[in-house]
Protein backbone atom coordinates (compact mmCIF):
# COMPACT_ATOMS: atom_id res chain seq x y z
CA UNK A 1 0.00 0.00 0.00
CA UNK A 2 1.49 3.32 -1.06
CA UNK A 3 0.88 6.61 0.64
CA UNK A 4 0.80 10.28 -0.21
CA UNK A 5 4.03 12.04 0.66
CA UNK A 6 4.87 15.68 0.93
CA UNK A 7 2.69 17.88 -1.26
CA UNK A 8 0.25 15.01 -1.76
CA UNK A 9 2.66 12.98 -3.88
CA UNK A 10 2.16 9.22 -3.68
CA UNK A 11 5.27 7.06 -3.51
CA UNK A 12 5.58 3.40 -4.42
CA UNK A 13 8.29 0.87 -3.73
CA UNK A 14 9.55 -1.27 -6.64
CA UNK A 15 7.99 -4.32 -4.97
CA UNK A 16 4.60 -2.61 -4.96
CA UNK A 17 4.88 -1.95 -8.69
CA UNK A 18 6.05 -5.52 -9.28
CA UNK A 19 2.81 -6.87 -7.77
CA UNK A 20 0.83 -5.47 -10.73
CA UNK A 21 2.32 -7.70 -13.40
CA UNK A 22 -0.44 -8.96 -15.71
CA UNK A 23 -2.77 -7.61 -18.39
CA UNK A 24 -5.66 -7.47 -15.91
CA UNK A 25 -3.62 -5.40 -13.46
CA UNK A 26 -0.78 -3.66 -15.28
CA UNK A 27 1.57 -1.10 -13.81
CA UNK A 28 4.95 0.05 -15.07
CA UNK A 29 7.41 2.69 -13.92
CA UNK A 30 9.68 4.90 -15.97
CA UNK A 31 11.63 8.11 -15.53
CA UNK A 32 10.69 8.25 -11.86
CA UNK A 33 6.93 7.84 -12.21
CA UNK A 34 4.48 4.96 -11.82
CA UNK A 35 1.77 4.45 -14.44
CA UNK A 36 -1.39 2.35 -14.27
CA UNK A 37 -1.85 0.93 -17.77
CA UNK A 38 -4.70 -1.43 -16.86
CA UNK A 39 -7.28 0.68 -18.77
CA UNK A 40 -4.95 0.69 -21.80
CA UNK A 41 -4.70 -3.10 -21.62
CA UNK A 42 -8.48 -3.45 -21.46
CA UNK A 43 -8.88 -1.14 -24.45
CA UNK A 44 -6.44 -3.17 -26.57
CA UNK A 45 -7.13 -6.66 -25.23
CA UNK A 46 -6.11 -9.31 -27.76
CA UNK A 47 -3.97 -6.92 -29.82
CA UNK A 48 -0.44 -8.11 -30.64
CA UNK A 49 0.66 -4.50 -30.07
CA UNK A 50 -0.17 -4.95 -26.39
CA UNK A 51 2.12 -7.93 -25.87
CA UNK A 52 5.44 -5.99 -25.52
CA UNK A 53 3.81 -3.93 -22.77
CA UNK A 54 2.34 -6.93 -20.94
CA UNK A 55 5.76 -8.59 -21.10
CA UNK A 56 7.25 -5.80 -18.95
CA UNK A 57 4.30 -5.40 -16.58
CA UNK A 58 5.43 -4.62 -13.04
CA UNK A 59 8.92 -3.49 -14.06
CA UNK A 60 10.81 -0.27 -14.67
CA UNK A 61 11.10 0.56 -18.38
CA UNK A 62 13.11 3.77 -18.17
CA UNK A 63 15.54 2.30 -20.71
CA UNK A 64 12.80 2.67 -23.34
CA UNK A 65 12.95 6.45 -23.05
CA UNK A 66 15.24 9.42 -23.59
CA UNK A 67 15.60 11.31 -20.31
CA UNK A 68 16.05 14.63 -22.13
CA UNK A 69 13.06 14.47 -24.48
CA UNK A 70 10.90 12.27 -22.19
CA UNK A 71 9.96 10.43 -25.38
CA UNK A 72 10.80 7.02 -26.82
CA UNK A 73 14.40 6.49 -27.79
CA UNK A 74 15.05 6.85 -31.53
CA UNK A 75 17.36 5.22 -34.05
CA UNK A 76 18.11 5.76 -37.73
CA UNK A 77 16.96 2.89 -39.91
CA UNK A 78 19.98 1.85 -42.02
CA UNK A 79 17.75 0.96 -45.00
CA UNK A 80 15.36 3.91 -45.19
CA UNK A 81 17.48 6.50 -43.37
CA UNK A 82 14.39 7.45 -41.35
CA UNK A 83 14.50 8.21 -37.64
CA UNK A 84 12.18 5.71 -35.94
CA UNK A 85 11.20 4.77 -32.38
CA UNK A 86 13.59 2.18 -30.95
CA UNK A 87 11.45 -0.83 -30.04
CA UNK A 88 13.74 -3.89 -29.98
CA UNK A 89 11.02 -6.02 -28.37
CA UNK A 90 8.48 -5.20 -31.07
CA UNK A 91 6.22 -2.29 -31.96
CA UNK A 92 3.62 -1.57 -29.30
CA UNK A 93 0.46 0.46 -28.79
CA UNK A 94 0.65 4.06 -30.11
CA UNK A 95 3.93 3.49 -31.94
CA UNK A 96 3.48 4.16 -35.68
CA UNK A 97 4.45 1.51 -38.23
CA UNK A 98 7.79 2.04 -39.99
CA UNK A 99 5.99 2.65 -43.29
CA UNK A 100 2.75 4.59 -43.91
CA UNK A 101 -0.36 2.41 -43.89
CA UNK A 102 -4.09 3.09 -43.98
CA UNK A 103 -4.69 0.44 -41.32
CA UNK A 104 -3.07 2.50 -38.58
CA UNK A 105 -5.37 4.96 -36.81
CA UNK A 106 -3.78 8.25 -35.83
CA UNK A 107 -6.69 9.63 -33.79
CA UNK A 108 -5.85 7.87 -30.53
CA UNK A 109 -5.04 11.11 -28.71
CA UNK A 110 -1.98 11.37 -26.49
CA UNK A 111 0.45 8.39 -26.57
CA UNK A 112 0.19 6.46 -23.32
CA UNK A 113 3.75 7.32 -22.26
CA UNK A 114 2.99 11.06 -22.56
CA UNK A 115 -0.43 10.85 -20.90
CA UNK A 116 0.18 12.20 -17.40
CA UNK A 117 -3.38 11.24 -16.37
CA UNK A 118 -2.12 7.65 -16.26
CA UNK A 119 0.45 8.56 -13.59
CA UNK A 120 -0.53 7.37 -10.15
CA UNK A 121 2.56 8.46 -8.26
CA UNK A 122 6.32 8.42 -8.12
CA UNK A 123 8.73 5.53 -7.81
CA UNK A 124 10.78 5.81 -4.65
CA UNK A 125 14.44 6.52 -5.31
CA UNK A 126 15.33 4.54 -2.24
CA UNK A 127 13.46 2.33 0.19
CA UNK A 128 14.34 1.04 3.64
CA UNK A 129 13.05 -1.30 6.31
CA UNK A 130 11.75 -0.25 9.70
CA UNK A 131 10.35 -2.28 12.57
CA UNK A 132 7.24 -0.90 14.25
CA UNK A 133 6.51 -2.29 17.71
CA UNK A 134 3.15 -1.80 19.39
CA UNK A 135 4.05 -1.32 23.04
CA UNK A 136 0.49 -2.17 24.10
CA UNK A 137 0.37 -5.59 22.42
CA UNK A 138 4.15 -6.19 22.09
CA UNK A 139 3.61 -7.12 18.42
CA UNK A 140 6.18 -6.03 15.84
CA UNK A 141 6.00 -5.66 12.07
CA UNK A 142 8.87 -5.01 9.69
CA UNK A 143 7.71 -2.70 6.89
CA UNK A 144 9.37 -1.53 3.69
CA UNK A 145 8.88 2.22 3.32
CA UNK A 146 9.97 4.99 0.98
CA UNK A 147 12.64 7.42 2.16
CA UNK A 148 10.59 10.30 0.73
CA UNK A 149 7.58 9.57 2.93
CA UNK A 150 6.75 11.40 6.13
CA UNK A 151 5.95 9.47 9.28
CA UNK A 152 2.30 10.32 8.70
CA UNK A 153 2.38 8.53 5.36
CA UNK A 154 4.34 5.63 6.85
CA UNK A 155 1.62 5.42 9.47
CA UNK A 156 -0.89 4.81 6.67
CA UNK A 157 1.12 1.74 5.68
CA UNK A 158 1.00 0.55 9.27
CA UNK A 159 -2.83 0.74 9.23
CA UNK A 160 -2.74 -2.70 7.63
CA UNK A 161 -1.50 -4.07 10.96
CA UNK A 162 -3.17 -1.65 13.37
CA UNK A 163 -6.36 0.04 12.21
CA UNK A 164 -6.25 2.32 15.28
CA UNK A 165 -2.69 3.51 14.75
CA UNK A 166 -3.79 7.14 14.68
CA UNK A 167 -4.51 6.77 18.41
CA UNK A 168 -0.85 6.03 19.07
CA UNK A 169 2.20 8.22 19.66
CA UNK A 170 5.30 7.23 17.70
CA UNK A 171 8.71 7.26 19.38
CA UNK A 172 12.29 6.31 18.57
CA UNK A 173 14.85 5.86 21.36
CA UNK A 174 12.39 7.52 23.71
CA UNK A 175 11.92 10.63 21.57
CA UNK A 176 8.52 11.58 20.19
CA UNK A 177 8.67 11.70 16.40
CA UNK A 178 7.39 14.55 14.23
CA UNK A 179 4.80 12.88 12.00
CA UNK A 180 5.12 15.64 9.42
CA UNK A 181 8.79 14.81 8.79
CA UNK A 182 10.60 11.95 7.10
CA UNK A 183 12.60 9.33 8.96
CA UNK A 184 15.82 11.13 8.03
CA UNK A 185 14.46 14.48 9.18
CA UNK A 186 13.60 12.81 12.48
CA UNK A 187 17.22 11.73 12.87
CA UNK A 188 16.65 8.09 11.92
CA UNK A 189 19.44 7.83 9.38
CA UNK A 190 19.60 5.34 6.52
CA UNK A 191 22.90 3.49 7.00
CA UNK A 192 22.75 0.65 4.46
CA UNK A 193 25.72 2.00 2.47
CA UNK A 194 27.84 2.24 5.60
CA UNK A 195 26.82 -1.30 6.61
CA UNK A 196 27.76 -2.53 3.13
CA UNK A 197 31.21 -0.94 3.36
CA UNK A 198 31.73 -2.58 6.74
CA UNK A 199 30.36 -5.96 5.55
CA UNK A 200 27.57 -5.74 8.11
CA UNK A 201 24.20 -7.32 7.35
CA UNK A 202 21.84 -4.34 7.26
CA UNK A 203 18.87 -6.58 8.05
CA UNK A 204 20.34 -7.24 11.47
CA UNK A 205 20.11 -3.51 12.29
CA UNK A 206 16.62 -2.43 11.26
CA UNK A 207 15.67 0.72 13.20
CA UNK A 208 12.79 0.22 15.60
CA UNK A 209 9.93 2.63 16.18
CA UNK A 210 7.78 2.14 19.25
CA UNK A 211 4.13 3.16 19.14
CA UNK A 212 2.36 3.91 22.42
CA UNK A 213 -1.38 3.96 22.86
CA UNK A 214 -2.27 7.49 23.88
CA UNK A 215 -3.91 6.36 27.11
CA UNK A 216 -0.68 4.69 28.19
CA UNK A 217 2.37 6.74 27.29
CA UNK A 218 4.60 4.98 29.78
CA UNK A 219 8.23 5.86 29.08
CA UNK A 220 10.41 2.91 28.03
Amino acid sequence: MSSAGKGGTRYFTPSEVAAHNCAEDLWVSFLGYVYDLTPLAKEHVGSPLLQPIVAVAGTDISHWFDETTQDLRKFVDPVTGLELPYTPHGRFVHVPPPCPTTSWATDFGIPWWKDTSRRIGRLSKRTRLIKVTNMLSSQSQTIEVCNEETLQQIESRYLEYNSHSQSYTWKHLGNVLDMGKTLGENGIEELSEEFYKLSIDQYEFVPEIQVYFNDDLTAP
